[in-house]
C-alpha cells in the first residue's frame, strides 16, 4: 500500500485500484505519517553524487551495499497520496467484482490485520488464488477463510513469516519480561513501531499484564502525527474485528481494551513530542513511536536523549527491518537493545498444513520458499516441499500459468430456447440442433434468434432477379449413430445386392458391389456412397445406411 503513489502517479496508470475499507484508511494513515515525518526535515538541496559506484562503495554499512540506488525514489507529497487514493475503489470480504466481463474478482479475509485480502480470480470454469501476508494465529482481524481456497486450478502464494523460526507468542512475553525489567531498574523502553497492526496487540496484552507486573504508574506514550486516528480507528472497524471482539461492539464495550487504557490515563497519545508532550512527559515511561527503520520520525530524538544510557532499553517488534542495520548509525549505543520480532504470517509447517487442507493443483511461489535460506542451509523444514513441486518465480519474470481456459459460457435466450425440439438419443439424454446468431460482447456470450429478412416493400418497376430476397433454406437434418457392417449386408442382400466385396481399412470398411461398379465407404465419422452415373441405385442405397442412423 505504501508504494501505490508511485505506481498510480508515474507510470502513467489508468486502471482501477481494488481494497477493502481498512486497507484504504489506515493505509492512509501510514502514508500521512510518512509524508508529516519527511515534511519535518527538508533538505534544501537534493544529493545524488553518492550514488556513483565509487563514492557508494567508501559509505558505511549498509548503504554501500545497498542495490540499484539510481532507482531509489523521492518521497511522495500529500496530494499524489490523495491522488492515488482516488483511484480505490472499495469492496467487501466475498464481494463479487466483475472484470470487463472475463474474470471475476473477490477478496478474502487473510486474518493477518484488519482489511487484510487474500483474492480470487475466477471464469466460469478456471479458478487462481492469490495468497499473501496471511495468518492462521488468533490476533485481532477477522480470521482466515480458507474454505473458499479450495478448488483451485493454481495457487500463488507469497508473504510468508520473515521471522520463520521466531514464535509470536513466545516474542510477545519477552517484549513483556524486558519491558518490565527495565522500567523496573528505572530505566525507559523505546518501542520502534508502525502506527497500525501490531502496536494494537502489544498494548492489549500490555493492559493484561500491567498490573500483575505492577507498572500501574508508568506512562505509555504512542507519538505519531496519527495516533489519534489509528487508535480511533481500530474501534470502529467492528465488521473486519475477529468475533470475540464484535461481539463487545454490541454490549457495547470498546472492542479493544487500549480505550481504557486511554480513559484511565495510563496510555496518552500525542501527534509530535513538541507542544503538550514536552510538558506532560515523565520518565520511567515506554514510548510508541515509528519510524522502525530509525532513520526518521521521533524515534531518532529518543535515540539520541536515551541511547548513553545503559538502564533504557529498545526492543524491536517489526520484522521488516535488520535491527543491526538500523542501530548502524548510533553506534557506540550503551542503551540495552533487545530483539522480538513478532511477525504472525503464515510459517512453512502452517502452509504445507493449508496446501494439504485446500489442495490446489498448483502452487506458484517465489524461488527463495523453494529453497532454504542461505543462513541455515540444513533447515529443509524452512522450504516448500510439495508434490508436484511449486512453480518458482523471480523478481519481474513473466510466468505462463499452468493451465489454459478451454471452456466459455454461452447464454441462450429464453426464445430461442422455446423453439428447440430435443431428441432422446439415449435415456437421459437430450440433443437439439440451434440455428442462431453468437453475439459477443465485453466477454459474454449469448445465442440469439436468426433475424427475418425485412419484408421487401412492393415496387411499381418491374423487379430484378437480383432484389428478391434469399430464399433461408431449412437446414438438413443430423445424423448420428453408426451403420453395424453385417445388418447393411443382410440389408443389401435383402434388397438383391449379394455380390459385395468387403475391405478393411484404418477408419472402418470400404463396400464394393462389384456387378454395379460401386464404392461405399463407411467411417466412424461420415458414409460416402461412389457410383458413375447411377442416380436410382444412390439414392436407394442413401435410404438403406439412413435407416441405421437417428435423425436430429
Amino acid at each position: 500500500m505504501m508504494a501505490l503513489p508511485y505506481i498510480t502517479e508515474h507510470t502513467g496508470f489508468t486502471g482501477t485500484v481494488y481494497a477493502t475499507e481498512p486497507t484504504l484508511q489506515i493505509g492512509r494513515l501510514l502514508m500521512e505519517e510518512l509524508v508529516n515525518f519527511m515534511e519535518r526535515v527538508p533538505k534544501s538541496q537534493s544529493a545524488t553524487c553518492w550514488k556513483n559506484k565509487e563514492i557508494q562503495r567508501l559509505l558505511p554499512c549498509p548503504l554501500k551495499d545497498a542495490v540499484e540506488v539510481w532507482t531509489w525514489k523521492r518521497s511522495y507529497s500529500m496530494q499524489e497520496v490523495n491522488s492515488a487514493l482516488s483511484k480505490v475503489q472499495l469492496v467487501g470480504y466475498s464481494q463479487k467484482v466483475e472484470l470487463f466481463g472475463a474474470v471475476q474478482i473477490s477478496p478474502l479475509s487473510s486474518g493477518y490485520s484488519l482489511g487484510s485480502s487474500n483474492w480470487i480470480i475466477q471464469s466460469h470454469h478456471e479458478k487462481v488464488s492469490y495468497v499473501s501476508g496471511s495468518s492462521l494465529l488468533t490476533t485481532h482481524p477477522q480470521p482466515m477463510d480458507q474454505s473458499s481456497l479450495k478448488n483451485s486450478d493454481v495457487l500463488i502464494l507469497t508473504g510468508l513469516t520473515q521471522m520463520p523460526t521466531a514464535n509470536p507468542d513466545g516474542m510477545l512475553g519477552e517484549f513483556c519480561n524486558n519491558l518490565a525489567m527495565t522500567i523496573r531498574a528505572g530505566g525507559n523502553v523505546l518501542v520502534p513501531c508502525y502506527s497500525s497492526g501490531v502496536i494494537y496487540d502489544l498494548l492489549e496484552c500490555l493492559y493484561q499484564f500491567i498490573d500483575s507486573a505492577n507498572l500501574g504508574t508508568t506512562p505509555f506514550y504512542f507519538i505519531s502525527p496519527v495516533a489519534n486516528s489509528s487508535l480511533e480507528f481500530s474501534q470502529i472497524f467492528a465488521e473486519w474485528l475477529c468475533h470475540n471482539k464484535q461481539s463487545k461492539v454490541y454490549l457495547p464495550e470498546p472492542p479493544f481494551p487500549h480505550a481504557e487504557l486511554i480513559q484511565t490515563n495510563k496510555l496518552k497519545h500525542y501527534p509530535s513530542i513538541h507542544g503538550d508532550f514536552s510538558s506532560e512527559f515523565r520518565q520511567p515511561c515506554v514510548v510508541f513511536t515509528g519510524h522502525p527503520s530509525l532513520r526518521f520520525g521521533d524515534v531518532v530524538h529518543f535515540m539520541e536523549l536515551w541511547g548513553k544510557s545503559s538502564i533504557n532499553t529498545i526492543i524491536f517488534t517489526e520484522p521488516d527491518f535488520s535491527y543491526l542495520d538500523a542501530l548502524a548509525p548510533y553506534q557506540p549505543l550503551a542503551m540495552k537493545c533487545v530483539y522480538c520480532p513478532i511477525d504472525t504470517r503464515l510459517n512453512f509447517h502452517q502452509v504445507a498444513k493449508l496446501l494439504k487442507e485446500v489442495q490446489p493443483l498448483h502452487v506458484v511461489c517465489p524461488e527463495q520458499y523453494t529453497q532454504p535460506p542461505p543462513s541455515q542451509s540444513h533447515r529443509s523444514d524452512l522450504m516448500l516441499e510439495l508434490q508436484p513441486p511449486p512453480v518458482p518465480y523471480r523478481r519481474c519474470s513473466v510466468l505462463n500459468l499452468p493451465f489454459r481456459r478451454r471452456y466459455e459460457r454461452v447464454y441462450i435466450l429464453p426464445e430461442l430456447a422455446n423453439s428447440l425440439v430435443p431428441s432422446e438419443i439415449k435415456p437421459g439424454i437430450s440433443v437439439a440442433t440451434v440455428s442462431a446468431v453468437l453475439h459477443s460482447k465485453d466477454n459474454k456470450h449469448t445465442l440469439q434468434s436468426v433475424p427475418k429478412p425485412p419484408p421487401v416493400p412492393p415496387s411499381k418497376k418491374r423487379k430484378r432477379v437480383m432484389e428478391e430476397p434469399p430464399v433461408v433454406q431449412a437446414p438438413k437434418p443430423l445424423l448420428s449413430g453408426a451403420v453395424p457392417l453385417e445388418a447393411f449386408l443382410a440389408t443389401l442382400q435383402k434388397h438383391g445386392i449379394t455380390e459385395v466385396k468387403v475391405e478393411e481399412t484404418v477408419d472402418g470398411h470400404i463396400l464394393h458391389l462389384q456387378a454395379d461398379d460401386t464404392l461405399i465407404q463407411l467411417e466412424e465419422d461420415g458414409t460416402h456412397i461412389v457410383c458413375d452415373n447411377n442416380e436410382p441405385l444412390r439414392t436407394t442405397l442413401r435410404d438403406l445406411v439412413l435407416r441405421f442412423l437417428q435423425k436430429l
